[in-house]
């Protein structure tokens, strides 16, 4: 009963999480880091974001498999029908605002704050179902296990070099920046910290939640 509890939960994490990526995205200033690929890509080509986000999430399972090898564990696949939900939920958040143009440069920034707070939360529900992970943080953390790297370093360096190939992406098709934009920057360094602080002030709820699991760490 507690596994499917925590995967209701997750579920429910996963929602949120689209929901902060489509506000941060719908504020025109960007989008996160690890939307940020899927995003310019989908400016250029008739495929959604959550299509685009679909494709990109298959393409870090692989690069997994191909980093972890032997350590690559049927769990992982889990990360498949996680990642197709994921991009689904995206689609719907996003036809959801559709209502959101900002028509100044403060209505993005209070969409695009909203965004990251809601993004951070999202987070915070993922970690604290602790059943599956995205792709990306799944990503950088097949990286730490073969390379012996500090996790947040990591992943500091994988949220730049998608920031970067998007960039770089956007310049091939586009001819010039598009996508990306001071609200990446802003996201990247606000949603970990959000999501930090929502695990400090809710330290009671998993105890609540999961009863269970604590008699069984006792």
């Amino acid at each position: 009963m507690e596994k499917l509890k925590r995967y209701v939960i997750f579920v429910i994490g996963l929602f949120i999480n689209s929901l902060g990526v489509s506000f941060v995205t719908k504020a025109s200033l960007g989008t996160s880091p690890i939307s940020s690929i899927p995003y310019v890509l989908s400016l250029n080509f008739p495929f959604t974001l959550g299509q685009f986000t679909i494709f990109f999430s298959l393409l870090l399972i692989v690069i997994q498999l191909v980093i972890l090898r032997r350590n690559f564990k049927p769990e992982h696949i889990l990360q498949i029908p996680v990642s197709v939900i994921f991009g689904y939920f995206i689609d719907v958040t996003m036809a959801l605002l559709a209502f959101i143009q900002p028509q100044n440069y403060f209505s993005s920034i209070f969409y695009l704050l909203a965004g990251c707070i809601i993004l951070g939360f999202g987070v915070y529900i993922e970690v604290l179902a602790n059943v599956a992970m995205l792709p990306g943080e799944s990503f950088v953390r097949a990286v730490t296990f073969t390379w012996k790297t500090d996790f947040g370093i990591t992943k500091i360096i994988f949220d730049i070099s998608m920031t970067v190939i998007a960039a770089l992406l956007s310049f091939v098709f586009a001819h010039r920046l598009d996508g990306i934009r001071e609200g990446t920057v802003i996201a990247a360094l606000l949603v970990g910290f959000i999501a930090r602080l929502f695990g400090r002030f809710l330290a009671f709820l998993p105890a609540v939640l999961f009863p269970g699991a604590k008699e069984k760490a006792a």
